[in-house]
């Protein structure tokens, strides 16, 4: 999965005049939270915020409205909007979810032409590379923006685009947990050794009979084990 960052196209300008301050202070904020910058937990202060942003109150109140309707920060009475910790069943109700989202995209991608499944696999295999490099550094923000995109890019591949949205949110929820999954460098090696897996099923669904079953199922059993890593934490 892929993350808008600054560009300045002409085209790219022309949606920035076209933004409201409160959603570039929301992605401001939301960018914060998928780098790790913004914990769970974390209290966000309007007053520090318009400082910090220099904006007004009204911009920042509406960013934290739009970031608390897409369950990623929690407002408390009396007390502010902190960073959602999310409940354990919260989070293994995502991962199950998730697990057949992946499940379903994996076994779509095995029924695209092959000029199409071919340039899936080449960015599935950089993806890969690039996970192994960041082992290899210990650079975990690195390897996590790889993680991501290789799931992102079965998700989008397969071409639906409400599971896309639906995707999108489940990952934007569960990203605290799951950096914290990727922390370990054992957890690291074998979750890139499932993605191989999961590309080299890919490879063969066409030659092999149940194929594309074999890649669906790999997908789902990725994303089960990766939430069993992270409750062994």
């Amino acid at each position: 999965m892929t993350w808008p960052t600054p560009n300045l196209t002409p085209e790219a300008f022309t949606h920035l005049k076209n933004t409201s301050l409160g959603k570039l202070v929301r992605d401001h904020l939301l960018t914060q939270i998928m780098a790790g910058t913004l914990q769970p937990g974390q209290p966000l202060r309007e007053p520090d915020l318009v400082e910090q942003l220099q904006v007004s109150r009204v911009p920042v109140r509406e960013a934290l409205r739009e970031l608390e309707s897409m369950g990623l920060v929690v407002s408390r009475k009396h007390s502010g909007v902190y960073i959602r910790e999310l409940t354990t069943q919260e989070v293994h109700d995502l991962y199950q979810f998730r697990a057949l989202m992946d499940s379903h995209a994996g076994r779509i991608v095995t029924q695209l032409p092959q000029a199409q499944q071919t340039e899936l696999i080449d960015k599935l295999l950089a993806c890969t590379t690039a996970m192994d490099d960041a082992v290899e550094t210990g650079n975990t923000q690195v390897y996590y923006n790889a993680n991501l995109q290789f799931h992102w890019l079965f998700i989008e591949y397969a071409g639906n685009q409400e599971i896309a949205k639906s995707y999108r949110e489940v990952i934007q929820k569960l990203h605290l947990a799951r950096v914290k999954n990727l922390s370990s460098k054992d957890h690291r090696i074998q979750s890139n050794t499932e993605h191989k897996q999961i590309v080299r099923a890919l490879i063969d669904s066409h030659a092999s009979i149940g194929g594309a079953a074999r890649c669906a199922e790999l997908l789902s059993h990725h994303v089960i084990n990766a939430h069993e890593r992270l409750s062994d934490m």
